[in-house]
């Protein structure tokens, strides 16, 4: 997933003319980079493994009549930095083509890298040979590929450019006599263009005919930042699955080890007692009436909708185009625990949906860095209240929504949050006992918020290496999350009622990836969560699955026997997950795993 841009003009001009949009493109990614222009006869391209804004400064570029280029969001392929270069085509492409190992069955073409970009090459290549419709190769392209499709296709010895969309996230303008095109509308305001246009389709542009295309490639880094997930290995014996024997309430699956839980003459635990319905919803006509005065006309977005990838947040945007008929664009935070499942499944509902996609991306090698520093702290004093150290920096999610707001001009947000993923142990073991009657998923109000991070710095304090550079990230995603006073602000599924078996169904309809090594659809897109999951069940024999299977109890939409079924199923180590994270994170699965087996349990193994 890139940022893409361009410029092209009938006389030369200079690089400046695009370094604002080239670095605005940084804010989807900034993994690696690339450029192409035209100098004399020849088509240039450059590529590079690190951030536009270095490779701006460092490239030298002549007055052109086109300069073009992307900032990169890695998803599949570290190496295979865009642009694409085949024989006669030049490929710029935001998004992920999601069918593209099917695709290269149905051509001669051999596949010579891992990006899924080089099967748009390849698809241009073999049409070129035997037809020069252009417009009838670009509904070719729209039609065979699966997933988002924005791209920048040139054909130098031709003098087109083709920029084709299945989504919406690719707009064009013009501005002294210059043409511009970007994945964002906001990067081409900034720059004081007027009569702005959405590209869902194709356009064919006139550019200079050129001769031949050269390619410098520059690489520095010797780490692959996307390590690959291998769904079996001999290491994968190193973790451990006994399912302890625990005393559990006997209404719903929580066992004796849950912070603060407390068994009546009846064997049931007072979560169950003292449960309130969450998942009871308000008319779905009030949602309706609550959004009316967001409504626009002349097809102009309405709604901001944040976007994970994963199931509640896909099943949502579902319900925003179909049930409430609102026009949105979807904003995706990627901080480096997105999985390409995860991002796989953006692509796809993306483009199902006609959806514009706008990402954020954080320094993904500071994020993993900083993940890196509190998990080896933790495992070197283990404290199961410190772990939500491992995703703290995933709560810059809400402070970036205020600035898709303003850059888009839209400020109705609509989320989808599950009320049923209500976690109390979390906190619990730091010692701030359940408040039953909270109605968010967080923790919510500055006591609160206040009195938690206090006893979390207390917990902190056994170890200074806690208290790295990553702290202030830390803490100011968390003022963003749970302080800063939030706008436009509303819940889907305070409007509709969350149905596992729906939700489900809906989303197959899509053809919506599952994961290989789980039979769950909850959180299969983060990174983190299987790795997390493993340390709460091997130390207190108990994870999230326990805790969202006895609420679903609650609701009514399970039965116990059902719960208890599950979640022996559920709480199996995953193994691709957990070496993809440790991997990430550049920490050795077999001294991590053994470190984590080797820690004392919070109840009897076997008893």
């Amino acid at each position: 997933m890139c940022g893409i841009f361009g410029a092209f003009a009938d006389q030369n001009f200079t690089k400046n003319k695009i370094e604002k949009l080239a670095l605005h493109s940084e804010q989807r990614g900034m993994d690696s980079s690339g450029l192409c222009f035209v100098e004399n006869t020849e088509f240039k391209v450059v590529k590079a493994d690190f951030r536009l804004k270095k490779l701006l400064q460092k490239q030298k570029i002549k007055p052109s009549t086109l300069i073009a280029g992307h900032s990169r969001l890695v998803t599949n392929g570290m190496d295979d930095n865009q642009p694409v270069v085949t024989e006669n085509v030049v490929v710029l492409h935001n998004g992920i083509i999601v069918n593209h190992e099917e695709l290269w069955k149905t051509i001669k073409r051999k596949k010579s890298l891992e990006i899924d970009t080089e099967i748009l090459n390849a698809l241009v290549e073999t049409f070129l040979e035997t037809d020069n419709d252009l417009d009838k190769l670009a509904q070719l392209l729209l039609k065979k590929c699966r997933g988002v499709v924005v791209a920048a296709i040139f054909l130098p010895q031709w003098g087109k450019l083709i920029l084709l969309s299945n989504n919406g996230s690719l707009f064009t303008a013009e501005n002294n006599d210059i043409k511009y095109f970007a994945s964002e509308k906001f990067a081409l305001t900034s720059m004081g263009c007027q009569s702005i246009n959405q590209i869902i389709g194709h356009k064919i542009y006139d550019i200079a005919e050129t001769q031949s295309i050269t390619v410098n490639n520059i690489i520095t880094k010797k780490r692959n930042l996307i390590p690959n997930l291998n769904l079996t290995s001999p290491d994968a014996k190193l973790l451990e699955f006994d399912p302890p024997k625990l005393k559990r309430c006997t209404k719903c699956v929580l066992s004796e080890t849950m912070p603060f839980i407390v068994f009546d003459e009846k064997g049931e635990c007072n979560y169950c007692s003292n449960y309130k319905k969450r998942n009871q919803p308000k008319p779905f006509s009030e949602l309706t009436d609550l959004v009316a005065p967001y409504r626009r006309k002349n097809n102009q977005s309405e709604v901001i909708v944040p976007f994970s990838g994963g199931r509640d947040s896909c099943f949502s945007l579902h319900l925003i185009v179909k049930e409430l008929g609102l026009k949105p664009i979807t904003y995706t935070y990627d901080w480096g625990m997105v999985t390409d499942l995860g991002r796989r499944n953006i692509s796809r509902i993306s483009s199902e949906l006609g959806v514009e996609n706008i990402i954020v991306a954080a320094d993904i090698h500071q994020k993993r860095e900083n993940i890196r520093k509190n998990v080896k702290a933790w495992l070197d004093a283990p404290h199961l209240g410190l772990i939500s150290l491992f995703t703290a920096g995933d709560k810059h999610f809400f402070r970036h929504i205020e600035t898709i707001k303003k850059q888009t001009g839209v400020s109705l947000n609509l989320w989808g949050i599950n009320p049923l993923e209500v976690t109390h142990f979390k906190n619990g073991f730091l010692g701030i006992p359940p408040d039953f009657h909270e109605e968010h998923v967080y923790l919510n109000g500055i006591q609160k918020q206040l009195n938690y991070h206090k006893l979390r710095f207390k917990a902190m304090s056994n170890n200074l290496s806690y208290f790295n550079n990553s702290l202030w990230d830390t803490l100011s995603g968390e003022y963003y999350r749970s302080f800063k006073e939030k706008t436009d602000y509303f819940h889907v599924f305070d409007y509709w009622k969350w149905d596992e078996n729906e939700v489900d169904d809906t989303l197959d309809k899509y053809e919506w990836e599952r994961a290989p090594d789980t039979n769950t659809t909850w959180r299969i897109g983060d990174g983190t969560a299987a790795f997390y999951n493993y340390i709460y069940y091997k130390i207190a024999g108990f994870t999230e699955h326990d805790t969202f299977r006895s609420n679903q109890i609650r609701e009514g939409q399970m039965t116990r026997e059902d719960a208890l079924r599950l979640i022996e199923d559920e709480n199996r180590p995953r193994y691709a997950n957990i070496k993809w994270y440790l991997d990430t994170i550049d920490l050795d699965f077999k001294e991590t795993i053994k470190r984590i087996n080797k820690m004392p349990f919070l109840f009897e193994k076997n008893q």
